[in-house]
């Protein structure tokens, strides 16, 4: 398995002008990493730390980790969640709003395998990697993820060694480059993903270390709902099976390393990125939720996985030269079906409104929502004589009627509402001024968007989808657990300060001095 092979191998938001540096600049370090775990969310360290042995066990008590840290923005998701942790901005800013506006680039093809072209090219600003290269043009930069997104769009617009996960192999786009590394060719030959056709994925400790039950019907829409899963028999079908798999994240890890390895990453006198975004923790807690015996033993094996990687990373990269971070893009909600809260849904409302659109003007509009948000062409809408504002309104006062709404708003309401509103901040910080759009959802506790039982999500502004692990280690920093609110876009301008360099734009980050001084560290 490759694992074993690891282990063998050892804008418009009230920027803040400036982010100011430490007054006595710690020794930049030689590679700062970010970890993002895709749906890790902020209670999982509290909840299953106990059992951690490994990497996750180090980030818990070996670190300054912060209990309160959120994804402070509306529409909880994989894209506009990676695209704040190196920024330092929110998604109104980068302009990241949400998954299908995320990557997705017909005009950027992937290199060698068939699949969604991706890019950055809706990413506006700047991040970390373009910050550090601004003082040291050499510097090397490397993000690793199953999901294109979770590679992406922490660097940004950067053009760097940035892959992802496609088919059974790792790939990148014609953004980047015109073929793939020989490193990289070499990796995929050895089709780490097919190893595991026909295997089984069974528990990594003995049934009597799981409390929770392991026969829910109504996790993963009641089908292999039980222990031992099992992959194909046939390799292209595991290739695809994996990325819901735990091994989605070793085999991750292991193109991380090999990476690190061929670029020489951490080798310089200068400072070097690497991203290594981890997305089976997302996979398994959609199929099977937060609560499930799968999410458990998903966490047990990674923490194996990422500890075997910090020793391989080690042997590479001296410890006392490297600064981690480890955090998440979004939590996740509980299946409802457990008893508490519900699924809400504007399917109804909108296929309705379009169907009189189009009976009364020959159009929809592009009329569609994205976690609560109805976008809608309202340029076409004018044309045709529609009042963007007097739809807004009805759809408004529509959802309002709704299950699970907590709260409405259409432009001109968010506009009107008062600063104190946390809903509306969180609205504010997530829409681009230059998005077109009707009105924006949330919901109530507990409550969650989907159409239909069968899987559980995340995406509103409720806490169990904001709040989000953040945990920091850095060489002689004592482990401390930080009590006050703090947010993923601090992560970019603490990265920068450690580095010795300023973000090169107004960022709404700010540095976390516990990170800086250790004197400055809550406990």
């Amino acid at each position: 398995m490759p694992i074993a092979s690891l282990a063998r191998r050892g804008a418009a938001l009230g920027l803040a002008a400036v982010v100011t540096l430490p007054t006595e600049a710690p020794r930049p370090p030689q590679l700062e990493v970010l970890v993002v775990i895709d749906q890790f969310r902020g209670d999982y360290f509290d909840r299953y730390g106990a059992a951690f042995r490994g990497g996750l066990a180090r980030f818990s008590r070996e670190g300054v980790v912060f209990t309160d840290a959120h994804q402070d923005h509306a529409i909880t998701e994989t894209a506009p969640g990676h695209a704040t942790t190196l920024s330092g901005r929110s998604p109104a800013s980068t302009g990241i709003l949400a998954n299908r506006l995320g990557v997705l680039d017909s005009a950027s093809p992937l290199l060698g395998v068939k699949g969604p072209g991706a890019s950055p090219h809706r990413f506006q600003g700047t991040t970390l990697a373009d910050w550090l290269r601004a003082r040291d043009p050499q510097t090397r930069v490397l993000s690793v993820s199953r999901k294109d997104r979770g590679a992406i769009l922490p660097i940004g617009r950067a053009k760097a060694d940035v892959y992802w996960y496609e088919s059974g192999r790792f790939t990148a786009s014609t953004w980047y480059r015109p073929a793939l590394p020989a490193w990289l060719d070499a990796w995929n030959a050895r089709r780490g993903a097919a190893r595991l056709a026909g295997r089984s994925w069974t528990l990594s400790r003995p049934a009597s270390e799981y409390p929770e039950p392991d026969s829910m019907p109504y996790e993963n829409g009641g089908r292999s709902v039980t222990f031992p899963h099992r992959f194909p028999a046939d390799t292209p079908a595991t290739e695809g099976a994996v990325v819901v798999s735990p091994w989605a994240d070793s085999l991750t890890l292991d193109v991380a390393l090999e990476g690190v390895r061929a670029l020489q990453l951490g080798r310089r006198a200068g400072t070097d990125l690497l991203v290594v975004s981890l997305s089976a923790t997302d996979a398994v807690g959609h199929r099977y939720g937060p609560d499930s015996r799968e999410l458990r033993d998903q966490l047990l094996r990674l923490d194996g996985w990422l500890g075997a990687f910090l020793d391989s990373l080690a042997a590479l990269v001296p410890a006392e030269r490297t600064v981690f971070v480890l955090t998440a893009d979004h939590g996740v909600q509980p299946f409802p079906e457990r008893g508490a809260g519900g699924r809400a849904s504007l399917t109804a409302l909108l296929r309705d409104t379009r169907g009189t659109l189009q009976r009364a003007h020959g159009a929809a509009f592009g009329l569609d929502d994205e976690s609560g948000l109805v976008l809608a062409d309202t340029t076409a809408l004018r044309a045709k004589g529609v009042s963007p504002d007097s739809l807004a309104e009805l759809l408004a006062r529509a959802a309002e009627r709704l299950p699970g709404v907590r709260q409405v708003f259409t432009p001109a309401r968010l506009a009107a509402a008062a600063s104190r509103d946390e809903e509306a901040r969180l609205w504010r910080k997530a829409i681009p001024g230059t998005q077109p759009w009707l009105i924006a959802v949330s919901l109530q506790p507990d409550w969650q968007w989907g159409d239909g039982p069968g899987s559980t999500g995340h995406g509103t502004t409720n806490r169990q989808d904001t709040h989000v692990a953040l945990a920091v280690l850095r060489p002689g920093v004592s482990p401390a657990r930080v009590t006050r609110r703090v947010t993923t876009e601090d992560i970019g301008p603490t990265l920068a300060a450690l580095a010795g360099v300023r973000p090169g734009e107004p960022v709404t980050g700010q540095v976390l001095q516990e990170v800086i001084d250790a004197r400055a560290t809550s406990r």
